[in-house]
C-alpha cells in the first residue's frame, strides 16, 4: 500500500513514536511518504535517526513560493468548483474559537500543495497524527478529491478546544480514527456523534526493540531519579523540584536528572538555585534515544508528575528497560502504570503525595524495584511492542482503505 503520513512538524524530538510507526509499516512492505507542514531545523534534532528522517520528509515550508503557486494553479485548473467551494468555506465566519481566516486560507494552500504531490506519488491513503492543523489540511485534501485519511488522536491538546478543532467532524470524515488509550477514546466520543463511534480504534504508540532488549537490573547504589520530557508547565517539573527539595531536606540522599529542554528552562533553573539544589539536579537538554536509555538505565526510576498527558511514550520506554515509574492519576497513564505492580501513581498537583512516593521509592530495596520493572516490561511488550502495533495498524488500513469515506458537507 502506498501511504502518506502527514504531521504539522516532523521529525521532532518528542515524536519518536511516529518514526517507529512508519518504520513498522515499512518493515511490512508498505511505502510511506513523509509529509510535514513545518520543516524541523537540523539544530533541533538530537537523534541521528531523526536527522535521516528529515532528509526524507517533504515539508510545505521548505518549498518555495513558486512551488506553492504552481501547485495551487494546477489544483484550480483541475478542480475549479472544488477550490472555489473551499475558498467560500474558508471565508465563512469561524465557529467559536476556530481558526482565523488567514489560517484557513493557509490550510487550503497547504492542501493544494500536498494534493499535487500525492497525485504524482499515487498515494492511496493519508494518516495524520494529531487532530489539529494537519488534520484540517487532510480534510480539505479529501474534499478536493484526494485520498481518504485516518487520524491518530493523542491528547491532551486536542481536547483543550474540541469544538474549535471540529474533532467530531474530523472523525466523521475519516476512514478511521486511532486513539492512543482507552481514555483518549472516551474523551473523543464526548465530541463525536454516536453514529461514528465505530470509526474509533485503539492503536498504542510503539516502543522499539532497542529499549526492550536493553533492560538490566537496577544498580543498588543508584540514588538517581530521572524525569524525561519537554520543560513545559503541564509536565509538572516545577512541582517536582519542590517535592524533591522536601525529600532532600528530610535527609534522603538522591539526585534528580531533568532530561529534556523547553521554554520553561529559565524558570526551572531559577527554582533549582532558589531551593539550593544545584549539586543535586542536572538538566541535560535534548538527548538522543541512546542517551535517554543511558540515563534511564542509570536510574532507580522514572518520575513524571504531569498535569495533562495523552499516554507518554517515555513511560513505555522506562518500563521496557525494567525501571518502575512514578507518575500521576491522569489520562491514559493508569492503563499502563499499575500501583504496586510496576510503579506508583499520585494525584496530579499533590506535593505531599509526590514527595512521599519519591521517599518510598528511594527506600525500596533494588530487588523489589527490579520486580516492579520486570512486570512493567512485560506489560509494555504485550501492549506496545513495535511489531505488534504495526500489524494492528496494517489490519485497520486493510479494512478501511478502499472503502468510501464519509460524506462531507
Amino acid at each position: 500500500m502506498r501511504l502518506a503520513f502527514l504531521t504539522a512538524s516532523y521529525p521532532k524530538v518528542s515524536h519518536t513514536f511516529i518514526r517507529r510507526e512508519i518504520q513498522g509499516l515499512e518493515s511490512l512492505g508498505h511505502s510511506v511518504l513523509r509529509l510535514s507542514v513545518h520543516a524541523t531545523p537540523r539544530a533541533d534534532l538530537a537523534e541521528p535517526a531523526d536527522v535521516a528522517e528529515a532528509a526524507d520528509t517533504c515539508a510545505f515550508f521548505a518549498a518555495s513560493t513558486a512551488d506553492w503557486i504552481r501547485a495551487a494553479a494546477r489544483g484550480l485548473a483541475r478542480r475549479p468548483a472544488g477550490v472555489l467551494g473551499e475558498l467560500l468555506r474558508a471565508c465563512a465566519p469561524p465557529r467559536r474559537s476556530g481558526p482565523s481566516l488567514a489560517r484557513r486560507l493557509a490550510y487550503l494552500l497547504q492542501a493544494l500543495y500536498f494534493l499535487d504531490l500525492l497525485g504524482r506519488e499515487s498515494i492511496e491513503h493519508v494518516h495524520v497524527h494529531f487532530g489539529r492543523n494537519a488534520a484540517c489540511v487532510a480534510r480539505i485534501l479529501h474534499r478536493l478529491g484526494g485520498p481518504g485519511y485516518s487520524l491518530a488522536i493523542h491528547g491532551p491538546d486536542e481536547f483543550d478546544d474540541p469544538i474549535g478543532h471540529e474533532l467530531g467532524a474530523k472523525v466523521a470524515d475519516s476512514r478511521f480514527t486511532a486513539v492512543v488509550s482507552d481514555y483518549t477514546g472516551a474523551q473523543l466520543r464526548r465530541f463525536t456523534d454516536p453514529r461514528h463511534w465505530s470509526r474509533i480504534e485503539r492503536v498504542g504508540c510503539a516502543v522499539g526493540d532497542a529499549f526492550l532488549d536493553a533492560a538490566r537490573p537496577i544498580d543498588p547504589r543508584s540514588r538517581t531519579l530521572v524525569c524525561v520530557g519537554r520543560l513545559y508547565p503541564q509536565k509538572g517539573q516545577l512541582l517536582l523540584l519542590e517535592a524533591f527539595a522536601r525529600v532532600r531536606r528530610a535527609g534522603a540522599p538522591a539526585q534528580l536528572v531533568l532530561a529534556g529542554d523547553g521554554e520553561l528552562r529559565p524558570e526551572i533553573e531559577a527554582r533549582v538555585r532558589a531551593l539550593g539544589l544545584e549539586a543535586d539536579v542536572a538538566i541535560t537538554g535534548w538527548l538522543s534515544e541512546a542517551e535517554v536509555r543511558s540515563h534511564l538505565l542509570a536510574a532507580r526510576a522514572l518520575v513524571l508528575p504531569s498535569f495533562a498527558e495523552g499516554l507518554p511514550v517515555v513511560i513505555m520506554e522506562a518500563l521496557a528497560l525494567g525501571r518502575p515509574v512514578l507518575s500521576t492519576f491522569i489520562a491514559g497513564i493508569p492503563e499502563l502504570v499499575r500501583p504496586g505492580e510496576n510503579g506508583w501513581l499520585v494525584p496530579a498537583g499533590n506535593l505531599e503525595a509526590l514527595a512521599a512516593a519519591m521517599t518510598e521509592l528511594l527506600e525500596r530495596p533494588a530487588h523489589e524495584l527490579d520486580a516492579l520493572g520486570r512486570a512493567g516490561a512485560e506489560r509494555v511488550r504485550a501492549r506496545h511492542g513495535q511489531a505488534g502495533q504495526a500489524r494492528h495498524l496494517e489490519a485497520l488500513l486493510a479494512r478501511h482503505v478502499g472503502s468510501p469515506g464519509a460524506e462531507t458537507g
